[in-house]
């Protein structure tokens, strides 16, 4: 089973890496990957030109900020309500249950994130929680909280990308802001690359003025969002600190005439017993 909605992966300067390309294609998940033309031949050596799109402009120092907003007006001219938009240093994509995490051999997982945001009124963004964050979790998802580097953003939210840093936040803050709720989910996972150890990206665009990086970023949002962010000092590096307390009030709106069967359904979803490669390569 795979998504309905399509799935974007923006990526700049990783055409050997590849680390999310590879991943879909290990559970075939159709993609597109969104490049700048620059970076066409490098690109389509290693992955089909059908999944390649071009995007209109090519270093603009501004980060993966306007490759997102044309992703999002991409997805819409195709009349999607929905779009999945993924960093494109993301390892595999696992299932989490009984305080375990299990790697998914196909795209379910997509498609149950999609079946259950449609459910209600009033989610603008939902995505997959990191791997290494999920220790001793016990609910499927947490409301009204960020969402990151796997997305699924509802077209028809009243906001677009913005800013160098941050973004991810950021959308999720001002969506939150306007009373729209945001789901992370729990049950389905993403195992990404540490922010600014993949070479690539905004790494050398963004961050090499700066060898941390951290502090410019923490500042930013927290100029964006004062009444909600600090800048923190934590294990021995800069950070912000975001207060999502006040969105506690923003509530699921079911939509009306929704019927749903009282019955757990998994999918078709089923354990199966991984190859010893196979397990290494996850860890």
């Amino acid at each position: 089973m795979n998504p309905e909605f399509p799935v974007y992966i923006i990526s700049k300067g990783r055409a050997d890496t590849r680390y999310t390309s590879k991943a879909l294609e290990d559970i075939g998940v159709p993609y597109r990957i969104v490049i700048e033309p620059q970076e066409f031949d490098e690109y389509s050596a290693v992955i089909d030109k059908e999944k390649i799109l071009q995007l209109p402009f090519s270093n603009l120092g501004q980060g993966s900020i306007p490759a997102r907003n044309w992703c999002w007006e991409h997805s819409i001219s195709e009349g999607h309500e929905w779009h999945w938009i993924l960093d494109d240093n993301i390892k595999s994509f696992l299932r989490f249950t009984n305080d375990q995490r299990y790697t998914v051999t196909n795209g379910t997982i997509f498609k149950c994130a999609e079946d259950f945001v449609q459910r209600y009124e009033n989610i603008a963004l939902s995505g997959f929680q990191y791997r290494f964050f999920c220790g001793g979790a016990t609910q499927p998802y947490k409301l009204n909280t960020r969402i990151y580097s796997c997305l699924l953003i509802n077209n028809s939210t009243p906001h677009r990308w913005r800013g160098r840093y941050n973004e991810d936040t950021d959308l999720s803050l001002r969506v939150l802001k306007d009373g729209y709720c945001t789901v992370l989910f729990y049950a389905f996972l993403c195992s990404k690359m540490e922010t600014m150890t993949c070479k690539g990206g905004n790494t050398e665009e963004l961050y090499a003025e700066d060898i941390d990086g951290r502090l410019k970023m923490a500042e930013s949002l927290q100029a964006q969002h004062p009444d909600v962010a600090t800048v923190v000092w934590k294990w021995d590096r800069w950070h912000h600190e975001v207060d999502y307390r006040p969105f506690k009030k923003n509530k699921l709106i079911m939509k009306q005439g929704l019927r749903i069967p009282n019955r757990v359904n998994n999918y078709g979803m089923f354990l199966k017993e991984l190859t010893n490669q196979k397990k290494e390569n996850e860890k």
